[in-house]
């Protein structure tokens, strides 16, 4: 095993800022003004086994946990997303082989991705978008696949694609699932299949998107993965794991995009004074770093609980990826604020800027939309917030603890819903006792405030759930509640996530330090609430703090910084003429 770690990525791709370096932010600036991919910057990835850290070790890979995986995919997305598609678009058809594909099914795939190939995935249909079940691709009964399929990532590149198609006339159940090798040595696509570009992307530009256009390709019965008619269930139970992997996007951009705003903030001056110390400027920075904690830790406790109770991803993935991807989004845009004329040029710093904000559009519909995701989340709230209906005792004990290996993980207990409540809420009374008897927090009314409101809030909710499923009530107050509970679990998962730490320096605080908390639970109360950030910004200062010394000192914006590549000088590129 290579046991790449961020730190090897940094050494491997260099200096970021430096303008000849191929692998740096000049360059991906430029590669985005000619709708190019990063196939050097992939080519230097793989050559180094960067793609092996999705693939389980039976396969080949060297995946190991979830939140490793997540900061090692961080330190090269947060140079250009779009390495993510060039080298780890695979993970979705390898989670449904994983789950329902025999054994020489499961060889091929782990031959070709290993080798650095891929393994594309078609599902969606562009005249139904989310509504798979309407989807019209369709294996007639002399076994040829007809229909076209879109959006299909690394389409027009694949050497094998797995594909999702009707067998049947209504229901999840008339879906079956088959692996195409598309290697002319073994037979090829030949007639029947003509890959062709998908629709351009304003974001992740370059990347490689297909339709796939099946006009009587034969289907060998081998190529069917599992069961008829279980193609579909597979599709969404391993789409929870690609939900886990995306919030590493969304945190490289914001990673990058946070550093040019500081680094703006430094070089800038107004009336002589540098803008990052001006009293408005810090307040927004302090409401900017509030929420790149909030995403930061929401999306780490997701990549540990996935390890201990996959059973409940068909929510907590859900939720994890609408508090991350909607806080990325928010958060750009609090940066543009400061940024100003800076956020709108197309050249240097400000370009790359231009591109974090696409990008990072794009990694919020990548695998559904904020609204699907929703709706799929209401469908589940009633039995999550049923009342009778307990957690086992201590099921989350020491998940979240950062500094040992989590339990390891098992694709096969992914679900299709929860079968009992949410267990990050219901873990929530456990957490609160050990918060409010820590002496550490004594010091820290605020964040003890900010606490015991989450508690009220996550009280609140069964009785919301009862009231919005009452006849005659608001059509949208389930789709509502769904995103107040997403809010509320980001904040229970940050609360259990400095429970498990307190012996750890998280941010670059001093161990059991409470502030960070109560910056973040700032941010996703607030949210929760539809409520302006600032009306708390007294909260806020403390993510400030500590995201400043991290940008300061060259680290990961994460809650156990990685050192990253030295920069030839501290950057100051936006100062005034």
């Amino acid at each position: 095993m290579s046991g790449l770690t961020p730190e090897a990525v940094e050494e491997l791709l260099g200096d970021p800022t430096d303008p000849e370096n191929p692998y740096g932010f000049a360059a991906a600036v430029a590669r985005d003004e000619e709708d190019a991919a990063p196939d050097d910057l992939c080519r230097k990835l793989v050559s180094a086994g960067f793609h092996l850290n999705y693939l389980p070790e039976a396969w080949g890979g060297e995946f190991r946990s979830f939140d490793r995986s997540l900061t090692l995919v961080r330190a090269a997305a947060r140079r250009d997303v779009n390495i993510m598609p060039g080298t780890m678009f695979g993970i979705i058809a390898a989670t449904c082989l994983q789950l329902h594909g025999d054994e020489e099914q499961r060889s091929r795939a782990a031959e070709i991705l290993t080798g650095g190939g891929t393994v594309a995935f078609a599902l969606t249909e562009a005249g139904h978008g989310s509504d798979i079940l309407a989807n019209e691709v369709r294996l007639a009964p002399d076994g040829t696949l007809h229909g076209e399929k879109w959006m299909v990532g690394n389409g027009l590149g694949c050497d094998a694609v797995y594909v999702v198609a009707r067998t049947g006339e209504r229901g999840p159940g008339a879906f079956t699932a088959f692996l195409l090798d598309l290697d002319p040595e073994r037979g090829g696509e030949g007639a029947g299949l003509e890959r062709l570009p998908a629709a351009r992307t304003n974001g992740m530009r370059g990347i490689d998107t297909a339709r796939l256009r099946f006009t009587g390709l034969p289907v060998p019965e081998s190529a069917r993965v599992g069961r008829t008619g279980e193609g579909l269930e597979m599709a969404v139970r391993a789409q929870q794991a690609v939900r886990v992997m995306s919030m590493a996007g969304s945190l490289g951009c914001v990673d990058t995009a946070v550093r040019l705003t500081f680094d703006f903030a430094a070089g800038h001056r107004v009336a002589g004074t540098p803008v990052l110390r001006t009293p408005y400027a810090r307040r927004e920075l302090a409401a900017t770093s509030a929420a790149l904690i909030a995403a930061d830790a929401t999306a780490l406790a997701a990549a540990r609980g996935v390890h201990a109770v996959p059973g409940a991803f068909s929510v907590w993935a859900l939720a994890a990826k609408h508090v991350v991807a909607e806080t990325a989004d928010a958060l750009l845009r609090r940066c543009a604020r400061l940024l100003a004329t800076r956020s709108v040029l197309r050249e240097g710093p400000a370009g790359l800027f231009q591109k974090l904000q696409r990008d990072s559009a794009v990694i919020r519909v990548i695998d559904s939309g904020p609204m699907a995701n929703l709706r799929s989340y209401a469908g589940q709230l009633p039995g999550l917030l049923d009342g009778t209906r307990t957690a086992p005792a201590g099921l989350l004990d020491g998940a979240f603890r950062l500094d040992e290996e989590p339990r390891p993980y098992d694709p096969s207990g992914l679900d299709l819903v929860v079968r009992g409540p949410d267990p990050v809420l219901a873990e929530l009374p456990a957490s609160i006792r050990e918060f409010t008897s820590s002496p550490e927090t004594a010091a820290d009314p605020f964040t003890r405030t900010c606490v015991a409101r989450l508690a009220e809030a996550v009280d609140g909710l069964p009785a919301l759930a009862a009231a919005a499923r009452v006849r005659g009530a608001d059509p949208n107050a389930l789709v509502d509640l769904a995103e107040r509970h997403a809010w509320l679990h980001g904040a229970a998962a940050c609360l259990h996530l400095w429970r498990d730490n307190r012996h750890l320096s998280l941010y670059g605080t001093p161990p059991g330090s409470t502030g960070w908390l109560g910056a973040a639970l700032v941010h996703l109360l607030a949210q929760a609430d539809g409520a302006g950030v600032l009306r708390h910004a007294e909260g806020l200062y403390p993510a400030l703090d500590a995201v400043e010394a991290l940008w300061e000192g060259n680290r990961m914006l994460t809650a156990l910084p990685v050192r990253l590549a030295p920069t030839t000088a501290h950057p100051t590129p936006m100062e005034d003429d």
